[in-house]
């Protein structure tokens, strides 16, 4: 394992999806999946949200079409709530969620929009 590719992608990795969630995965890992976990930290989060051609707003509008092309919706409300993070307004979501509706077609639009509704509900009640 790289070091610094890890620690690049460790910081990567807790500022999009926060530290709270980052930890407990980590802190969860067993003998069985935690080369796993440590690998997704290293290359995806080291090499991938590292590269800093792309800002991780960009990269989270580019996750949230692929993972909703996907339907790996699991994974997309994690990457929803790190749009939000990474300074996606619910304005700016709700055009990306039709465009996403449009081309990925209608009942993965619709997943979207429910998942969003209650991330945002959620995050809404955490900040009241």
């Amino acid at each position: 394992m790289d070091k610094e590719r890890f620690d690049k992608g460790l910081t990567a990795r807790k500022a999009v999806l926060g530290a709270e969630y980052v930890e407990k995965s980590l802190h969860a890992a067993d003998d069985f999946n935690r080369d796993f976990q440590e690998l997704v930290t290293e290359y995806c989060w080291g090499t991938t949200w590292g590269d800093e051609s792309l800002d991780y707003r960009q990269r989270s509008l580019l996750n949230l079409g692929m993972i909703a092309a996907l339907n790996r919706m699991q994974e997309w409300e994690l990457h929803f709530r790190g749009a939000i993070r990474n300074g996606w307004t619910p304005d700016e979501l709700r055009s990306v969620l039709i465009h996403i509706a449009v081309y990925c077609g209608i009942p993965t639009g619709v997943e979207c929009f429910r998942i969003a509704r209650k991330v945002l509900a959620e995050m809404e009640a955490e900040n009241a």
